[in-house]
């Protein structure tokens, strides 16, 4: 197993498998990396406690922020086409030290992240056996850092066969979503719903909701179910036609998601209505879960389709996180901001060995740390998430005005999609990142309390300190001195990517 560097004084930019993806297989991985099915399980419950039938126009408000700064990405894609996103985009912007913060909290979400899919893929594999287990036990750590291995290995063997697996575990997710949307129509209508709800329009009043506190939560728990939309961006070098693509499959992907997540929840909701007891939506022992509490009425002894659904889902998602990562840390490394080994492409694989094997290693040490130490901790950390997510898309929307600043007001498109657009997204990101962390102060917001605040907001704010202690330690090494100084990586710099040229037929078969 060679990783030896490919050196970059070549067309081939970093080194990357240029042209290997088209539309099609980029929207894939896009949709993949959001884990459609189990980001559903894990956040309607919970959304319609906070707002109840308002739980669809949340998804759809939630869309408005992820749409815009699908813009920003798709207009600083077409500019600086690399596979840092936000740590390249942030440095050529605001500097050194913002690109890099950007940077880290793109690692921190997909490490934490990492962490919960692997458990989740863990207690649904032991599922399929009826057997359940205690999330920290022995069986379940095992599963996990087996499904992380695996992933890791998928990914480090090259975007190729990543991309063929996408297309058969997305097509399976959304055939279990079609066939949940189809099954609790069919029993709204027979009459055999356990609490026919019928369709309501103020389902979809924005301006329905009771209360501002229930509303800011439902929307922070829906923002994290479009996460991972950006993965397509971070494959940019390797997709062809770079500079369109990827941004053509970030805004096809949110568009999906928004379909899928509110058809799904007004047929949830039509299936098992809002009642606070039995399978209703408004249970609070069901939030957690709402697909295996319904998984036997709704389609008896086919249950088991929505068992698979999910451990597809979190399986999916696992390798796809793994994905932007790597790249961003090869970037990183490209442009002297971590240590030279992250540079290093499989000069076979074309893909980056050495920063695809740290995120596959830090994910399995940091799960198995966290699982031992405390599983409550561990979820804590998972709650966390929003604060990571809305940070390193802020700063992305925020690059993108600054940096077309002078460009603004040649045209009335390009003050909207460059100006406007992203400054509205990454304001509203920053508005979701103060409250959260407001709301996270709490003792009662989690599971745990350190130093007597709550514990949520101790390891959310606490993981993105950790990232300026490091990037501080990384300050005092010699490699890191023409980063700093803005020498390697500054507005004017050419960026490392592939020559534009005709890659013919993409592995998807997708021609742009």
């Amino acid at each position: 197993m060679t990783t030896t560097p490919i050196h970059l004084q070549r067309p081939d930019g970093k080194g990357l498998a240029a042209g290997t993806l088209g539309l099609w297989g980029s929207t894939v991985i896009g949709l993949a990396s959001t884990a459609p099915v189990y980001s559903l399980v894990a956040t309607l419950g919970f959304v319609v406690l906070a707002v109840g039938a308002q739980a669809p126009i949340a998804f759809v408000i939630a869309f408005i922020p992820m749409l815009f700064i699908a813009f920003a990405y798709r207009e600083l894609n077409r500019a600086v086409p690399d596979c840092g996103t936000t740590f390249t985009w942030g440095t050529k912007a605001f500097g050194p030290w913002v690109g890099w913060m950007g940077g880290w909290g793109v690692a921190v979400a997909g490490m934490v992240v990492l962490a919960n899919l692997a458990q989740i893929a863990s207690i649904y594999f032991w599922a399929l056996f009826g057997l359940e287990f205690e999330n920290n036990d022995w069986r379940i750590l095992l599963v996990a850092v087996a499904f992380i291995a695996a992933m890791t290995w998928v990914s480090w063997r090259g975007v190729e066969i990543g991309e063929r697996i996408q297309n058969i575990l997305l097509a399976i997710q959304y055939l279990a979503l079609a066939i949940f949307v189809v099954a609790a129509l069919w029993q709204f209508f027979a009459g055999t719903a356990p609490n026919p709800t019928p369709f309501d329009i103020s389902w979809l009043n924005p301006f329905g909701f009771a209360d501002w506190s229930g509303f800011t939560e439902a929307v922070l728990l829906a923002l994290f179910i479009y996460w991972g939309w950006d993965t397509c961006l971070a494959l940019n070098e390797e997709t062809k036609d770079p500079k369109r693509t990827p941004g053509r499959a970030a805004l096809l992907t949110t568009v999906i998601l928004l379909v899928t997540y509110v058809s799904v929840t007004i047929a949830a909701m039509m299936y098992a209505g809002l009642g606070e007891d039995g399978v209703g939506l408004g249970n609070e022992s069901n939030a957690d879960d709402f697909f295996l509490a319904i998984k036997d009425g709704l389609l008896g002894p086919f249950g088991w389709v929505l068992v698979i659904a999910v451990l597809i889902s979190a399986v999916s998602s696992t390798q796809t996180t793994i994905l932007p990562t790597a790249r961003g840390t090869l970037a990183m490394g490209v442009y002297r901001a971590l240590p030279a080994r992250f540079k290093d492409v499989h000069p076979v694989y074309r893909t980056p060995s050495f920063s695809t094997l740290v995120m596959g290693v830090v994910a399995v040490v940091y799960y198995v740390g966290m699982s031992l130490i405390s599983d409550n901790i561990l979820q804590d950390s998972i709650l966390s998430l929003g604060l990571a997510i809305a940070f390193y898309y802020a700063i992305t929307g925020y690059a993108c005005v600054w940096y077309f600043r002078r460009e603004l007001f040649r045209s009335a498109g390009a003050f909207v999609v460059k100006g406007l657009l992203p400054l509205l997204g990454a304001l509203m990101l920053t508005y979701a990142f103060i409250q959260s962390a407001i709301d996270m102060w709490d003792v009662d917001y989690g599971y745990t309390v350190l130093f007597g605040i709550g514990g949520t907001f101790v390891i959310g704010i606490g993981a993105l300190a950790v990232g300026v202690v490091l990037m501080f330690v990384w300050f005092l090494f010699p490699r890191s001195k023409r980063f700093f100084r803005g020498e390697s990586l500054n507005r004017d710099t050419e960026v490392l990517v592939p020559d534009e040229g005709d890659y013919g037929r993409s592995v998807d078969g997708g021609l742009i």
